[in-house]
C-alpha cells in the first residue's frame, strides 16, 4: 500500500477505518486499485478481481467490508473521487477518464454537449459587456498586438491573431515564432498590447512575458480560466472564467466564445476599420492568383 497516497484522502481514511477487517485478498485488491486509480474507477468488480488474481467475488466482499452495499456502490465512490479532480486526478488521463464516467449516464455526445452548454451558461453570469468592451477598446487603440498562449491555448492564440490580421490590425502570434521571442518582446513598447491566454496553470514563461510587457510599458490583456487566474504582475484587463466543472470537457469553446465576442465588439467601435479590411482582403483574394486550396 505504499502508493495509497495516490488516492484522495477520503479513500485513504476509508481503508484506515477498516484496516483490521481486511484479508490477504483485500490487500491484493487494494494494491491493484491503488496502482492505477483511474482504471480502478472504470472497471467492474470481476475485472479488478481478475487483475488481482483472486476469486471474482472477492471485490464484492471487499466493498462490503468497507461499508458499501456492493461493488457498484464502491465503484461509484471511486468515480466520485475521480470527478473531484484531486491529487493524481489532475492528470490529463484522469480528466479524460472522468469525462468517460460522466458519459456513461447519458451517452458520450450528449455528455460533451451538456458540458459545453453548462460552461457557456456560466459565462452569462461572470463576464459582462463592459469586460468585453475594455478588451476591444485597448485593441482598437493599439499600435501592435502580440498574442501569446502555450499548450492548448496556443491554438486559440493562432485563431485570434488570424482574425485580428484580417480585421486590419498589426497582430503577431508569438507562440508561432517562439524562436524569435526575445526579439519580439524586446520590440514591445508603449502603445502595444499583449494578449495573454493561459489555461489550467500559469507557466513560468507566461509570468516572465507579462513582466517584460509591464517593464516596457505595453498594455496586457489576459484571458484565462479559474485555474490560471493568478498572473504576476496583474494584467491591465483580465477576464477569468470557468471552462467547466471537474469531469466536464474543459474545451476551448468558452474562451473562444469570449475572444469572438471581443473581436466582434472591436468591429462595432473601430469606425469601420474591421469591415473595410475584410472587404479589401476579399477583393485582394479575388484579384490575385494565390490559390491555396
Amino acid at each position: 500500500m505504499d502508493r495509497q497516497e495516490a488516492f484522495p484522502q477520503a479513500f485513504a481514511d476509508l481503508i484506515s477505518r477498516h484496516s483490521t477487517r481486511l484479508t490477504d485478498a483485500d490487500t491484493r485488491l487494494l494494491d491493484v486499485l491503488v496502482q492505477d486509480p483511474i482504471r480502478a474507477a472504470m472497471e467492474n468488480g470481476k475485472d479488478v478481481s481478475f487483475r488481482a488474481g483472486v476469486h471474482p467475488a472477492s471485490a464484492v466482499r471487499l466493498a462490503r467490508r468497507l461499508g458499501f452495499k456492493g461493488y457498484p456502490e464502491f465503484r461509484s465512490f471511486l468515480q466520485a473521487n475521480l470527478l473531484q479532480g484531486d491529487g493524481d486526478y489532475e492528470s490529463s488521463a484522469a480528466r479524460m477518464a472522468a469525462r468517460l464516467v460522466r458519459a456513461e449516464e447519458g451517452g458520450l455526445l450528449a455528455s460533451v454537449l451538456d458540458s459545453e452548454i453548462a460552461a457557456l451558461n456560466t459565462v452569462r453570469n461572470t463576464v459582462s459587456d463592459a469586460d468585453i468592451r475594455s478588451f476591444s477598446e485597448h485593441l482598437r487603440d493599439s499600435r501592435r498586438i502580440f498574442v501569446f498562449g502555450r499548450g492548448h491555448s496556443s491554438a486559440l492564440s493562432a485563431l485570434i491573431t488570424l482574425r485580428l490580421v484580417r480585421s486590419g490590425y498589426h497582430a503577431v502570434n508569438i507562440a508561432a515564432q517562439i524562436d524569435q521571442m526575445p526579439e519580439l518582446l524586446w520590440s514591445l513598447s508603449k502603445g502595444d498590447v499583449l494578449w495573454l491566454l493561459s489555461f489550467r496553470r500559469v507557466a513560468p514563461l507566461v509570468h516572465e512575458v507579462r513582466r517584460i510587457a509591464a517593464e516596457r510599458g505595453a498594455v496586457t490583456l489576459a484571458l484565462t480560466d479559474l485555474h490560471a487566474a493568478r498572473i504576476d504582475p496583474a494584467p491591465d484587463c483580465h477576464i477569468s472564467v470557468s471552462r467547466g466543472e471537474p469531469g466536464q470537457s474543459q474545451s476551448l469553446v468558452v474562451p473562444m466564445t469570449i475572444a469572438n465576442a471581443v473581436i466582434l465588439d472591436l468591429a462595432a467601435i473601430d469606425d469601420g476599420r474591421s469591415i473595410r479590411a475584410l472587404s479589401e482582403l476579399r477583393s485582394f483574394r479575388a484579384e490575385t492568383r494565390l490559390k491555396l486550396d
